[in-house]
């Protein structure tokens, strides 16, 4: 679409043109300019015909709009629907992609939309869950088989004094922690796992801005750390399928992780080795706790549930996996990232970096 201008007065008043009650929006994004009468005549004799005057001897100013060429396809017509949908088909012809669908509910498959820039929904093929349906992750990159062969009793003992430190500040968060939640392990685990994922994020996030301060690499640490913070981030999209918290406990969590995080940054901040260590022996009761809520279940204390379909499809469990399948992966999730926060505290205990020994990455 363009645009003429038919007289210079009252500018500023001539940014919209209306037309039987409906308003368009122009993008600046005009590739074909119009000129010579005839087209100028032809706009001023449809629009009087819709009864909208053009212009005037007085010198009223109008925006005409004509068809004279390719408008961006960031324009939005308010008000003109019929029209605004068929240039969305029209784009999605030229451009390969499909339109917007209706389902049939009034709700629109938004993933067809076209975009301008070129930016859409990233075409993956979509795996199949052992149980023939699709994956109940979106994208689903990040699925493996977690090893539960690794050793569970391993634990570093605490010698130094910034080690002594660590693990006593992780044993006094854990008396509140019980006295809270007692027995209630799928709350707790919900808990749990929202502090669980802080420390990755947080190191990867703070070795990433030194990565660009110095004009570094990581040595691969930046990308271990995140993916402990997402594989922590699934441990509670999966725990939140099998527990409801209580109103009071998300307010607990809101609560707790604000504070954790704060105090975890100023930590990592003042001594990175005695940040990864208090993280590997948070791990180490994450292991404990995983151990008893297994017992529990043993028991028949709580109910060994189905598995979430979010779980069978991140671990690629088996179709009849179990709530007990599930805390077992987890829990060996937890021991892997005990071993790598314990390394990395090594690492900077050697008096090194972490850059100058390669990541585990994959290692989960």
């Amino acid at each position: 679409m363009s645009m003429m201008l038919v007289s210079r007065r009252h500018v500023a008043k001539s940014m919209v043109g209306i037309a039987g009650g409906t308003i368009r929006l122009f993008s600046s994004a005009t590739t074909t300019a119009c000129s010579g009468t005839g087209a100028a005549a032809a706009a001023a004799k449809q629009f009087t015909r819709m009864g909208v005057p053009t212009w005037t001897k007085s010198g009223a100013v109008y925006w005409v709009q004509m068809d004279c060429g390719a408008r961006s396809a960031g324009t939005v017509a308010l008000g003109g629907k019929d029209d605004y949908e068929e240039e969305k088909k029209q784009h999605a012809a030229d451009h390969g992609s499909k339109p917007s669908v209706d389902n049939g509910s009034g709700n629109k498959d938004e993933k067809g939309i076209a975009s301008y820039w070129g930016v859409g929904p990233t075409s993956l093929p979509r795996k199949m869950a052992p149980n023939g349906n699709g994956l109940a992750l979106e994208y689903p990159w990040e699925t493996y088989k977690a090893d539960v062969s690794i050793d569970l009793n391993k634990h570093h003992v605490p010698t130094t004094f910034l080690d002594k430190m660590a693990y006593w500040t992780v044993k006094s968060l854990r008396w509140p922690t019980d006295l809270f939640f007692q027995r209630r392990y799928g709350c707790r685990a919900i808990l749990l796992e929202t502090v669980a994922a802080v420390p990755g994020m947080v190191g990867g996030m703070l070795l990433h801005c030194k990565s660009l301060r110095r004009f570094e690499h990581s040595g691969g640490w930046i990308k271990a750390l995140l993916e402990e913070a997402e594989n922590e981030r699934m441990h509670l999209m999966t725990f939140m399928e099998v527990a409801k918290p209580k109103w009071y406990e998300r307010a607990l969590v809101v609560t707790v992780q604000g504070v954790f995080f704060n105090a975890y940054l100023l930590g990592y901040l003042l001594s990175p080795k005695f940040a990864h260590r208090m993280v590997g022996y948070l791990e180490e009761e994450a292991i404990h706790s995983y151990t008893e809520f297994l017992k529990e279940l043993d028991k028949g204390n709580i109910e060994n549930v189905p598995a979430p379909a979010i779980a069978i499809d991140y671990w690629q469990l088996p179709p009849n996996s179990t709530l007990r399948d599930v805390v077992t992966v987890v829990r060996a999730d937890e021991a892997h990232h005990r071993d790598v926060n314990h390394f990395a505290s090594d690492i900077h205990y050697h008096g090194r970096q972490l850059k100058e020994s390669p990541a585990p990455i994959g290692y989960h």
